[in-house]
């Protein structure tokens, strides 16, 4: 196998793949980068038995062949090569070492053969659809801040995705949550989505396709199955096994009976709330909200830093109502609100709260109460 490309296509396509790469692997080949030259393609493919990626650029391919090489190795030679040049890589004829020149500099790297390369990409995905880059970038956006990362709930460790209905219109529905917090948005449904399995996407897959995604061309094509689901950006094909698991009946969350509602200019609040949560500490980061009617009054107090307080309109008669929240968690959902206003909607301190925005009823957050 020998090769030329230049640099910047081929430092490009590593960032893709060799994210992928897991740096602590106790099988050596999941390291390796999967490289095939062909009929002026190359074709770079990584994997961790759960994910992998494949991409293809264009190459001068002097003679056809396949290897794998050490990912994280060869992407931080071909970062360090200077901009502008081209890089040419050799496989031995033994198959056990290939050369990487450009310019005055030489590397030799070692390789694992092709064979023990796991293929994750081959099968038969029957349900299929195209998204705009657009919607799929807020669907993820809306949602995967909500993730779970607790290994024992590893049901929450994605985004749920399914078909459903929302005032008598077919949608595809995205929902996340960690038990602290609930993400849900809504989506006119896809042609082709009638039979459509409910699946979770794994969190790093969702993190993955969310750095592709501002690369890719208007539309991206999405196949998948009970178990596997793939993603084609262009020249980059995305496949993941999906969480063998069943997510909870959401809808439990979502309170009904709340009946007091607040709406406040998002900018506004969500200013105020990383001012004011400055001087919450701990894990928590307590936020209390002490709402005046027309006023709501944030405070924060930490025996260290001292207190904050600030208070900002609102449009409400609710008096009398203290309730605290994890700031952090609260920041996460208020920048989201895009509109001109942010309604919240309580029954009581106690009591789970929803945001959504005033002007969007696609999105709908839900935020567990703190004691403060």
């Amino acid at each position: 196998m020998i090769f030329s490309i230049d640099r910047a296509a081929l430092l490009r396509s590593l960032n893709h793949v060799q994210s992928v790469v897991e740096r602590r692997n106790t099988i050596p080949i999941l390291s390796n980068v999967k490289l095939v030259a062909n009929d002026g393609v190359l074709s770079l493919s990584t994997t961790d038995m759960d994910l992998e990626i494949n991409e293809s650029v264009a190459a001068t391919v002097e003679q056809s062949g396949a290897t794998t090489a050490p990912a994280v190795t060869l992407h931080d030679i071909v970062r360090k090569l200077p901009d502008g040049s081209s890089v040419k890589l050799t496989l031995d004829p033994s198959g056990n070492f290939m050369t990487v020149e450009s310019d005055r500099s030489n590397f030799r790297l070692s390789c694992l053969p092709v064979e023990d390369f796991p293929q994750l990409s081959e099968d038969n995905l029957p349900t299929s659809f195209a998204l705009p880059a657009a919607s799929l970038r807020t669907l993820i956006d809306r949602t995967k801040f909500a993730m779970s990362t607790e290994e024992t709930r590893y049901y929450l460790n994605g985004i749920y995705l399914h078909t459903t209905e929302n005032n008598g219109v077919d949608v595809l529905r995205a929902v996340a949550t960690d038990g602290h917090r609930l993400a849900q948005f809504d989506m006119p449904l896809p042609e082709g989505l009638a039979d459509m399995p409910a699946i979770i996407i794994p969190r790093k897959a969702v993190g993955e396709v969310r750095k592709l995604i501002d690369e890719a061309a208007d539309s991206i094509n999405i196949e998948l199955s009970e178990n596997k689901i793939r993603f084609a950006f262009d020249h980059i094909v995305l496949t993941t096994k999906l969480i063998d698991g069943t997510f909870p009946d959401y809808t439990r969350v979502i309170p009904t009976g709340n009946d007091k509602v607040i709406e406040v200019n998002p900018k506004v609040f969500t200013n105020a709330i990383d001012r004011v949560s400055t001087i919450s500490d701990g894990k928590s980061r307590a936020l209390k909200i002490t709402l005046n009617g027309k006023t709501m009054t944030l405070s924060a107090n930490s025996p260290e830093s001292g207190s904050a307080t600030e208070d900002i309109e609102v449009a409400s008669d609710v008096s009398g109502i203290e309730i605290g929240f994890n700031a952090r968690y609260l920041l996460d959902i208020t920048s989201l609100v895009d509109g001109e206003g942010c309604r919240i909607t309580l029954a009581d301190s106690a009591s789970p709260t929803i945001i959504q925005d005033a002007g969007d009823s696609s999105s709908l957050f839900v935020i567990m109460p703190l004691r403060v």
